[in-house]
Parts: structure tokens; sequence; C-alpha cells
């Protein structure tokens, strides 16, 4: 970026808790303060071996067809593994198949929102099922956790090409033209399948950790963050005088 423009890249930009530094008493990240979250989640995965739940998650604004939740639901019960899927409440949306949650209550746990963050660094969590907003997609990569992407809009598509071509820390769903634009259930779990079992998962989870000690690396004192930031401070300061 430099090379094309006078850019001075800081970041990331994310909760110090990604960073592996210690929080202030009073601060939160965004999630946090947008709805209360909820940390008997933080409990339940507690309860769980490492790297075996899968974390699903679309944000606060994304909604879902009908046969888009129901195909999600279907490929989560399929894969047989521990899940922890945050739903948002939805104004006339979609809802979760009837039966749903009593026939997976000793598999998956379902909820309304969660500290992001520290489900991310969670050592029980193996891969995130995200729409692929750049907020989310950042906390991923920060933490190390593989991600399966379902963009809908936005920059989400191209976040998701990110991960996949360029970080290839995960993999995208793709879309059948016969679903009139819904990842099938096939599809939902042949990807989840692939990041946590599949012949490159293991190089997949691989860069995601080294991109992990990047992002690290970046924001300590002498990082490349810190120093781009003191650089831009002293061009201003010296500009101003």
């Amino acid at each position: 970026m430099a090379s094309l423009s006078c850019i001075l890249t800081i970041g990331p930009l994310v909760s110090p808790y990604l960073l592996g530094q210690k929080e202030s008493e009073d601060s939160d990240d965004l999630s946090e303060n947008f709805l209360r979250p909820e940390d008997s989640c933080l409990q339940w995965l507690n309860e769980k071996a490492t790297s075996s739940v899968i974390y699903v998650a679309f944000g606060s604004l994304m909604e879902f067809s009908q046969k888009q939740m129901d195909n999600i639901a279907t490929a989560l019960k399929n894969t047989k593994k521990p899940f922890l899927w945050v739903i948002t409440p939805q104004k006339g949306g979609a809802e979760l198949p009837q039966g749903f949650l009593e026939e997976i209550k000793e598999m998956g746990l379902v909820v309304t929102w969660c500290p992001q963050a520290k489900v991310l660094m969670h050592p029980a969590v193996a891969c995130f099922v995200s729409h692929c907003g750049w907020n989310s997609t950042l906390e991923a990569v920060t933490a190390g956790i593989p991600i399966v992407a379902l963009p809908n809009w936005l920059d989400q598509p191209t976040n998701a090409k990110l991960v996949e071509n360029v970080f290839k820390t995960g993999v995208r769903m793709r879309i059948g033209e016969e679903e009139d634009g819904v990842a099938s259930a096939e599809e939902v779990e042949r990807c989840i399948t692939e990041v946590m079992e599949g012949p490159m998962a293991e190089e997949i989870k691989m860069r995601a950790v080294g991109l992990k000690e990047v992002a690290r690396k970046a924001m300590v004192d002498g990082g490349s963050s810190d120093r781009n930031i003191n650089r831009f401070v002293t061009e201003i300061s010296g500009k101003s005088t």
C-alpha cells in the first residue's frame, strides 16, 4: 500500500483481549455495548474439548430466508459436532425449525448474543461460520480461527474472497442457482467439514495461527502499527510547527 500512495497502516484495531493484552475494567467491545452478552456460553464452552466447537454468528443486521435458516440448522445437526449458534432477534424474520432446540440440546447451544472476542479466543472453538463482516473477519484473523464464510452484501463478499484466496484461512460457501441464492444444507456441512477435518484443514489452521502471530507483532511496542502511528504523529507535529 505504501508503494502506491502515502499510506501508513495501523492495527489491527480489535479488542485488546484478542491481542493477549489485559483489558481495563470498564472496557467492552462494540458487541457487548450493543447487546448484553450471554456469559453462559463461556461456561458451556469450558465443558467442551479443545478445537471441537463450531461457532456460528452472522452479526446483528443479517437476516436469512426461512430456507437458509433451515439449511444451516440441518447442516449443524448433521455434523454431529458441538456448536454455539448466535441468533439475534429478527422482526418477522426466519425462525428455527420446529423441535430443533429439543433435538440438539445435548449437542448445541443457541443464544441471542455473546462476548465474541472471548468466544473466538476460547480453546474449544475450532472454526467460525460467519457472514464475513469486516469486524468479525478481523477478529477471527486476530484470534487465529479458520472461517467458513457465508457473505451477503456490501464488503462481505470481498472479505470472504480475502479469507479464501488471499489469507487462505477458510472457505466460502457456494450458492447454487437451483437453491435461489441459498446455500444448501450439504454445502454448509461440506465447508464446515473441510476446515475441521478435510485434507487442507491442518494447513488452514496453520495459516490462521500464523496471521494471529503477525497481528500481535504489529501491535506491540516497536511493531509496525506502533511505528507507523508514531511516524504519523511526528509528521503532523512537524507540519504544524
